[in-house]
């Protein structure tokens, strides 16, 4: 989860958002490369006083300058490529969860293995406990395996929402009347936190997220007792 003066990305909890931090900082360093050469190119074209009077032309140099921002293009959709397609990749899931946004909660179905209904408020400030935070803790997480590929169907049913996990590398809309997937795959047990990221109204900002990944002995066990 995001920390104090923290400006960087969250850390990654999936080999999805590994991959896509690894092309957030190659992206980052020919942006670097871009910015230092024009930068370079500026400052030498306003401190020198060469001048040529006659030279109207080059093809030489217009080749060279058309075909380097396409080359530089290249090296950076190819690999946004392969991640936009890994994003929607679905290797048989071991389970779907169904995630219908509300305003101004969340309610999940576990229909897949045990017909399980709950929905999830956030939890007010006078109810916390001293090892939550306020305004992203909830009443009811959302459990799931660790290390399983995990399918998510997210809908709505008033306004538009978006389920979101940054630490997993996940953002959904959710759509009256439409169901859009997307799947989870955590690396490690531990607690994700996410909030609605498309402005739904006057409590938007108030309906957090929160999963709780376990491993699949506790998942189970946590299934028996529902």
């Amino acid at each position: 989860m995001p920390t104090w003066s923290n400006l960087s990305l969250q850390d990654a909890n999936s080999p999805l958002m590994e991959q896509l931090i690894f092309f957030h900082d190659h992206t980052m360093m020919i942006l670097f490369m871009i910015t230092i050469m024009v930068s370079y190119i500026m400052a030498t074209t306003m401190y020198n006083k060469l001048i040529n009077r006659y030279l109207l032309e080059s093809q030489t140099i217009e080749l060279i300058w058309t075909m380097m921002p396409a080359i530089t293009l290249l090296f950076i959709a190819i690999p946004s490529l392969k991640i936009l397609y890994l994003m929607d990749e679905i290797n048989n899931p071991m389970m779907t969860i169904k995630a219908i946004g509300h305003q101004w909660y969340w309610t999940y179905e576990y229909s897949d293995i045990k017909n399980i209904e709950m929905e999830s408020y956030m939890k007010p400030t006078n109810m916390l406990e001293n090892n939550e935070f306020r305004l992203l803790e909830v009443d009811n997480r959302i459990v799931l395996p660790m290390k399983s590929t995990i399918r998510i169907l997210v809908t709505s049913s008033d306004v538009i929402h978006s389920w979101t996990i940054p630490s997993l590398g996940i953002k959904i809309d959710g759509t009256p009347g439409r169901l859009n997937q997307g799947s989870m795959n955590m690396n490690r047990p531990g607690l994700m936190y996410g909030q609605c990221s498309e402005i739904c109204g006057a409590n938007h900002s108030f309906m957090p997220i929160v999963i709780e990944s376990v491993s699949i002995n506790q998942f189970m066990n946590w299934l028996n007792s529902n």
